[in-house]
């Protein structure tokens, strides 16, 4: 664990009689490489396990002490980050960077999505659902004037429809990685075996 710095020590409770301590918050913080957390991303961190709420409790103590600072995004999720003095919000231009392109799926957990607590995660998802059955029923209407029909087919209609729609989504993750290549390297770089002259180039 990373040594506290000597404003952090100064401000926290030392009190170890707690299942998780403000201290075991903060060394979780400053250990990870990512400059905000949503208090389950730190409650998938630290041990031993504790429930959110019990997180929730040690960061709000912290920030009482500001020794952790919050910004709301989006909706109802709160972000916690240090509350570094000699920086403002969030921890370093890096961080404010990092932020601004976190998405709402980045803070979606499993807990969240089946208790329907984060109402931008959730709606984040149901859009994408929305466009990968636009991208199911235009290949809908290809395949049906084709000869061959490459769809899943099931006794359960449910099966079907999600062994399709993985097939969809391994196609689209497929697309944007050879898309991605094109646009970095060329045509060439496709090809693993091929020889790249200018990249030997001292």
């Amino acid at each position: 664990m990373t040594a506290l710095p000597p404003w952090i020590d100064d401000r926290i409770d030392h009190d170890f009689t707690k299942k998780l301590t403000q201290e075991h918050v903060v060394e979780t913080m400053l250990d990870a490489e990512r400059p905000f957390f949503s208090a389950e991303q730190i409650r998938a961190r630290v041990t031993p396990d504790v429930s959110k709420e019990t997180v929730r409790n040690r960061l709000n103590e912290l920030r009482e002490i500001d020794v952790v600072a919050t910004e709301a995004y989006p909706d109802t999720i709160t972000l916690y980050y240090i509350n570094h003095p000699q920086s403002a919000w969030p921890v370093s231009p890096e961080g404010q960077q990092a932020l601004a392109h976190e998405t709402p799926l980045d803070t979606l957990s499993v807990t969240d999505f089946v208790r329907l607590r984060n109402p931008a995660g959730i709606r984040t998802l149901v859009l994408a659902g929305f466009q990968l059955s636009l991208v199911l029923f235009s290949l809908g209407a290809v395949t049906a004037v084709l000869p061959v029909d490459p769809s899943i087919g099931s006794g359960v209609r449910l099966w079907g429809a999600a062994g399709n729609l993985f097939l969809v989504c391994l196609g689209l993750l497929f697309a944007e990685r050879v898309a991605r290549t094109l646009r970095a390297g060329g045509l060439g770089r496709l090809v693993p075996w091929s020889n790249h002259p200018e990249e030997d180039r001292p």
